[in-house]
């Protein structure tokens, strides 16, 4: 059998030793690879003048047709096959100051001029930048080679590697002449993957039992429990409010409240479901357009997620123009979209064409158009918005609807959606204000005695109802309705209540569109202002001739006049409410280019041919197969999280400016499986990374691997990361104890430094959270946009006034002044100390077990000296000055200097290094 095995190896030798010769006698000079070579010098030294933003000459590089087209000067740039003969070459080349290129720039190096020369020799042949090419799956990489004899033994490699990821990590490490790192010891592996799955450490039993657990599948069990655990859909939506923008509330300058945290608890509750990730883009950007319940209206799980795109700010300020800031808020739905699923700068394409990647101006409006019909108007009520009803105002939404199943069925959906989102309605601030009339509440319509107003194309039809809300101090005031003119027939007279109401006052029958003039007569109180919100024309309930008809109409304008809970969410215009989409001249919103339809950018797949111009088209076309972007983007975007950075280490640039992938092979692998295998699942997803050799390496390096990867690109080591604004306090409140479980809810209050907020509008106060509320996980803490919570921000957490793809992390003194001296460090160090009491007689003893709480590992003999030190000079200085230690113990009711001590020592211990990171 030996014999039999060596006379094989000794045959695989020969043929390998023959394919090598082989090979090496038949490689000519390789093609010159356009997006590796060739795309790079152009957009480093060309695209400034011949791209997207400008066309010196009339001359671009950014589209294929565009370099083989006469410039200017009648040449042409590139000429396939004959670089001689290419006015790029020749003005390369030339020594005429006038004509030399890149003007006024560094010329061109020997070795890029080569480059060019060659290419376009070769044909000048054009390619799509890999990360727009359809996804395929490539092949794993074999661990049978000549170092095995091609499989025939199993080697170090074979033995070390759990799954398909290890196959290509090692395949780059050993081109990189590296070496992988043995497995990290089981404390730190828990707590690594307990901190990247949950967001929380282990607890000390959890550590326990791993370290005492013999069986194989001893980790993946560990594995499996966390990813079954409620707390990672808490740790995962931390990191996708960032792309969410989301806050509690409405941005800009007065940055009033806004309720959102419907739409929080909607992530969480995704994540902890194991929604399919496919599903979860649908029902975010096209919720309100997908299946409806037993009355026609969408689901109400599906509106929530529509709150990921209302998460845009509103502006307050009065003076400012609603339609620009309605505008604002379409371009950063358009920007959002594309960075955090298509990892791409279309921002860019706003005011011109792509500087460096083949995409359109006028695609951007192309796109912006499948948003443009949303029924937000940047008014103060941030309408549409989806209302909570509760109580005895339910109870009349039962009845309304009951009403109407049993007296005509088919008007079902639109009354339910009235009472459910108000839609379709006109704000007041569309109407065309005439004499003595003005803006109130910086959004609505406010006329008294003889003023009017204009309302246009109206479409009267089906309307036998005038439904407006109002509010006045006035009394006996009549407002009345003129067709066509202000002196036209009188279609509706209201008497205004003089409280803030909604009123429903019949309309004379009027078929077709018209304008509606609207007139007041206030004669008690001449000065005082009718304030209108908003107007609808509808058909009315149906049962007119039953008696209990009355009771049923004044339910449905009850409920329509109550304050209730409610969120913003998306809604969809159509018919009248529909809008054109028109390409932004040089990006201005004011000057109006060309009108375009819905559509996606030629440089991806193109839209299916029987799918809708609508979100629910768009967003299928984002998780679809044949997208070249999504499943690279969000792979991407979650390794990053486990490893610190990216394959791509631009996670929201996939474009030709960004990062190349350091191992394209497995970005693509698991894409596709992503898609294929895993059917979008993200647990699936993360299960396959968490369990591969290579995230389960040890971080400690050697000077080879300094060397070499520095930065562990090639991920010769396992991660090193800090953690994260929400998992450093996190930690705190875990390993003292204080932690809260709870879970959904209003955004909570814990405490923070006096004087950060400042609200000279609204008058809202930082109120702190009484009981379990003020220990509650980082994800729950209320968020507002001009004052986040200070010590996040310190940790690098953005303001969410836009998305953020990645925080980039920064080691500043601020970020020790806050975990030495922030109230919730100070009373998760008191917490803490008082653990430690119960665990040692001794200073050093209880020392001990308090870095052990904190990392699950012994602590070295000179850090414990060190810790000793400063609870003694601690110690000593309370002990002389009792009444000091009342500033420390704040928390509890014991009072010693012993303790005081020991929690300046635990207050150290916070701060650690190896303890806000990630081993």
């Amino acid at each position: 059998m030996l014999s039999n095995k060596i006379f094989i190896g000794a045959g695989v030798l020969i043929i390998a030793v023959s394919s090598f010769f082989w090979l090496s006698g038949s490689l000519g000079s390789s093609p010159v690879d356009y997006n590796t070579e060739v795309k790079p010098i152009l957009n480093k030294n060309c695209m400034g003048c011949h791209g997207g933003v400008k066309k010196a000459g009339d001359v671009s590089f950014l589209f294929e047709h565009e370099m083989l087209e006469p410039g200017k000067s009648g040449k042409i740039p590139v000429v396939r096959g004959d670089a001689d003969a290419s006015e790029m070459i020749r003005r390369i080349l030339s020594d005429d100051p006038d004509e030399k290129m890149p003007k006024n720039g560094t010329p061109l190096k020997e070795e890029e001029i080569d480059i060019l020369k060659k290419w376009i020799n070769q044909g000048a042949k054009w390619e799509t930048h890999w990360s727009y090419k359809k996804i395929e799956k490539p092949d794993v990489p074999s661990l049978d080679g000549f170092s095995n004899l091609f499989g025939l033994f199993e080697n170090a490699d074979k033995k070390w590697a759990t799954n398909e990821i290890d196959h290509f990590i090692l395949d780059k490490l050993k081109d990189k002449g590296l070496n992988v790192s043995a497995e990290a010891d089981r404390a730190t592996l828990i707590r690594r993957v307990s901190l990247d799955l949950t967001g929380l450490p282990p607890t000390e039993q959890q550590v326990a039992d791993f370290i005492n657990d013999k069986s194989e599948n001893a980790y993946e069990k560990v594995v499996d429990r966390l990813l079954k655990s409620p707390g990672y859909g808490e740790r995962w939506t931390s990191m996708w409010m960032d792309l969410a923008r989301y806050a509690d509330t409405k941005g800009y300058e007065s940055d009033g409240g806004r309720t959102m945290w419907r739409y929080r608890d909607y992530v969480v509750k995704s994540f902890n479901q194991d929604k399919p990730f496919d599903q979860f883009t649908i029902e975010q950007l096209a919720g309100d357009l997908l299946q409806k319940d037993k009355d026609g209206f969408p689901l109400e799980e599906n509106m929530i997620a529509t709150g990921y795109h209302r998460n845009t700010m509103t502006n307050n300020e009065g003076g400012t123009d609603d339609e620009e800031f309605r505008t604002a808020a379409q371009i950063d739905r358009v920007n959002t979209t594309w960075e955090v699923w298509q990892g791409t700068t279309f921002a860019c394409i706003q005011c011109h064409s792509h500087p460096y990647d083949p995409i359109p101006h006028e695609d951007y409006y192309k796109y912006m158009a499948f948003f443009n019909n949303t029924r937000d108007e940047d008014v103060w009520d941030e309408w549409p918005k989806m209302r909570f009803y509760k109580g005895e105002d339910s109870a009349r939404v039962e009845r309304v609807k009951s009403w109407i199943r049993q007296n005509e069925p088919e008007q079902l959906p639109q009354v339910t959606q009235f009472m459910k989102v108000m839609e379709p309605k006109i704000n007041a601030h569309n109407f065309i204000k005439g004499d003595q009339s003005t803006v109130l509440l910086i959004s609505y319509y406010g006329v008294k005695n003889n003023g009017n107003a204009r309302i246009a194309g109206v479409d009267l039809s089906d309307a036998d109802n005038v439904v407006m809300n109002v509010s006045t101090k006035a009394k006996n005031a009549m407002l009345s309705l003129h067709l066509d003119k202000l002196d036209g027939p009188v279609i509706s007279q209201i008497n205004m209540p003089a409280r803030d109401s909604v009123v429903i006052a019949p309309l004379t029958k009027t078929p077709g569109k018209h304008d509606i003039f609207l007139s007041l007569k206030s004669h008690e109180n001449p000065e005082e202002w009718v304030r209108i919100t908003w107007m609808s024309f509808q058909k009315a309930l149906p049962g007119s001739d039953k008696p209990e008809y009355k009771n049923i109409v004044t339910d449905y304008a009850t409920v329509l006049t109550r304050q209730t809970e409610s969120m913003p969410v998306i809604w969809e215009g159509k018919g009248d409410f529909a809008r054109k989409t028109n390409v932004f001249v040089r990006g201005n919103w004011m000057v109006k280019g060309a009108e375009v339809k819905p559509d996606v950018p030629k440089l991806l797949a193109p839209l299916p041919k029987d799918a809708p111009r609508d979100r629910v088209g768009l967003a299928k076309w984002i998780v679809s197969r044949d997208n070249a972007l999504t499943s690279r983007v969000i792979v991407n975007r979650f390794w990053e999280q486990l490893f610190g950075k990216g394959i791509v280490e631009t996670v929201e640039d996939f474009g030709s400016q960004g990062a190349e992938p350091t191992h394209p092979e497995l970005l693509d692998w698991l894409a596709v499986k992503f898609m294929e295998e895993d059917k979008w699942s993200i647990k699936k997803m993360l299960k396959t990374i968490v369990m591969s050799s290579t995230y389960r390496q040890s971080s400690k390096t050697d000077e080879n691997k300094l060397e070499k990867d520095p930065y562990n690109i090639w991920i010769s080591r396992g991660p090193r990361v800090r953690l994260s604004a929400e998992q450093v306090r996190d930690q705190a409140l875990a390993c003292s104890g204080l932690i809260s479980d709870k879970m959904y809810g209003p955004g909570v209050m814990p405490p923070q430094p006096d004087k950060i907020w400042q609200s000279p509008y609204s008058g809202e106060k930082w109120v702190l959270s009484e009981g379990e509320d003020r220990y509650r996980r980082g994800v729950y803490t209320y968020w507002k946009r001009t004052a986040p919570y200070p010590s996040m921000v310190t940790f690098d957490a953005p303001s969410r006034e836009f998305c953020q793809s990645r925080r980039i992390l920064t080691n500043t003194p601020l970020q020790a002044l806050v975990t030495l001296n922030d109230p919730v460090y100070l009373e998760a160090a008191e917490k803490l100390a008082t653990r430690m009491q119960q665990r040692g007689k001794t200073p050093e003893q209880q020392l001990k077990e308090g870095y052990r709480m904190l990392t699950f590992q012994s602590i070295e003999q000179k850090n414990l000296n060190v810790l000793v030190k400063v609870y003694k000079q601690a110690l000593d200085a309370y002990k002389k000055k009792p009444v000091e230690a009342d500033s420390i113990l704040a928390y509890g009711k014991e009072r010693t200097a012993e303790l005081a001590a020991l929690t300046i020592s635990a207050n150290v211990m916070l701060n650690l290094d190896n303890v806000i990171t990630k081993e």
